[in-house]
């Protein structure tokens, strides 16, 4: 008898990934398809959405396989992203990403004078940022009119991949508070006389949480799928909340770490707090609320030096990154090779590597990426806990938990154990899981189990505190300088 099964997929930065899953947890097979953002211009990536269809679709019809039967299909992706369509859902232009993307700083200026910062924390939980939505939209609508004349709907690949499936057009609650300022934390929908005048002329979608069904697979969608007619799929969210479902970081006292191109942190509260330089959001789940932070590259970086150093694969450079020992023998860098987001809010940031000699060594300054990562990490929990988060529990997940020397230099640097559940693969994860909620009675501790715990090591502590000290002063004694260079590179 063919054995049921559900599939999950999320559209991240760097790749798609997606997974087959039996609904008792084990997983059956896995598939990535990677690919690269379009950047054309400084500050701006983007995406075409055929990317994301076209891969969801080789994704499914590779991760069916015989003696398997799927009975429900789940969705996430990375955003917030702006994908604007006409009526006919016909895309306008690339989607623009979330906050890597940093175009929309004129707008956000402007749309902060027109309501007032403090009067947009306080209505949608967090401050106008690159990674909002909203300031995205209304750079569309004033540098390209014409275009933004036809546009009717806002989609995300999450919605998009929902969109295509079941022909829904719906939006789970938590994407729609990271629109800021179109939500309204505190009524939990969109708040129409900000949207009128942010977002004109945009039917925005209903909204649902990520768990609901949006819809179920429609005989077109079959057809190009190799996916069953007629089962559900669920109304998805972004990746990195999918991510904390799939390790369980939902209950109130927990974080989250996604270790993936980029870095985020989700803290569960019991009730709604803001802070000018985090964001607050509604979670995933009904009755749920979140304190978040992101780090605009962490993978990224490794990435680049990996490119940089051809021949060396970070298997490779991570035994050395070992052998390099604590400190990176006198290197420190700050990480904000594509601005930065939490806690710094500083687009026109960039990345330093201070303290370079002759003798350093690839080992070094890949240790030192690590590192800044590390440092990152325990900036953005000091926010968290200033703004009245109380951390109990944190839970790493994503594909930088592979291997144990990041998670180790994170816990080393924060003081804080970080726990590992047996499947750490994510986003595509989680979105199975809310797949399986769909169709039967599904427990995550049974799915996914506690692996292991990864605890600090106090006698790097001392050494971690001091260069954690000259991490924090590195960012304002560079800034006007990186600021100058900023400017040279957009010109």
């Amino acid at each position: 008898m063919p054995r049921n099964a559900v599939i999950g997929v999320d559209i991240g930065t760097s790749s798609s990934k997606g997974v087959l899953v039996g609904l008792d947890g084990t997983l059956i097979r896995s598939a990535v398809r990677e690919h690269t953002p379009d950047r054309p211009g400084p500050g701006r990536f983007e995406m075409d959405a055929s990317v994301w269809w076209r891969e969801f679709t080789e994704l499914a019809r590779e991760l069916t396989t015989a003696g398997t039967t799927v009975v429900a299909v789940g969705v996430s992706g990375m955003g917030p992203c702006v994908l604007l369509t006409d009526e006919h859902d016909t895309p306008l232009r690339p989607a623009v990403l979330y906050g890597v993307d940093t175009r929309s700083v004129a707008q956000i200026d402007r749309i902060e004078k027109r309501f007032g910062a403090d009067e947009i924390i306080r209505r949608t939980g967090s401050a106008l940022t690159t990674q909002a939505a909203g300031p995205k939209i209304a750079w569309i609508a004033e540098e390209e009119p014409e275009l933004y004349a036809r546009a009717r709907r806002l989609y995300m690949p999450s919605s998009w991949l929902a969109r295509k499936l079941t022909g829904a057009y719906v939006l789970d609650h938590h994407s729609a508070s990271q629109c800021t300022p179109l939500y309204d934390t505190h009524a939990g929908d969109w708040y129409a006389p900000w949207a009128a005048e942010v977002a004109p002329g945009i039917d925005l979608p209903p909204l649902r949480w990520s768990g609901e069904a949006a819809g179920v697979i429609t005989a077109e969608a079959a057809r190009e799928t190799g996916l069953p007619a007629g089962i559900p799929v669920t109304t998805g969210t972004i990746d990195a909340w999918a991510e904390a479902l799939s390790v369980g970081a939902q209950h109130t006292g927990d974080l989250m770490l996604m270790y993936g191109t980029t870095m985020f942190l989700i803290h569960t509260v019991p009730e709604p707090l803001t802070s000018p330089s985090l964001w607050g959001t509604v979670g995933a789940l009904p009755g749920t609320r979140n304190l978040a932070g992101g780090m605009a590259t962490s993978g990224a970086v490794t990435n680049w030096l990996r490119d940089l150093f051809a021949g060396a694969d970070h298997t490779e450079l991570t035994r050395l990154a070992t052998e390099s020992g604590p400190g990176a023998n006198g290197l420190l860098m700050l990480p904000y090779f594509s601005g930065e987001r939490t806690p710094v809010m500083d687009p026109d940031a960039r990345g330093v590597i201070a303290g370079l000699t002759l003798s350093h060594t690839r080992g070094d300054l890949y240790r030192a990426a690590l590192e800044a990562t590390g440092f990152g990490v325990r900036h953005n929990i000091e926010g968290i806990e200033a703004a009245g988060g109380d951390i109990r529990r944190v839970v790493a997940v994503g594909g930088g938990t592979q291997g144990a020397l990041w998670t180790q230099i994170v816990s080393d640097i924060t003081g804080r154990p970080q726990e590992l559940r047996t499947v750490t693969i994510g986003a595509s994860y989680g979105g199975a899981l809310l797949a399986a909620q769909l169709v039967a009675d599904v427990s995550l501790d049974d799915w996914n189990p506690v692996r292991e715990t990864v605890t600090p090591r106090p006698d790097h502590t001392g050494r971690y505190d001091e260069l954690y000290a000259l991490y924090r002063r590195l960012y304002p004694d560079t800034v006007a300088t990186v600021h100058a260079l900023a400017a040279l590179q957009d010109r």
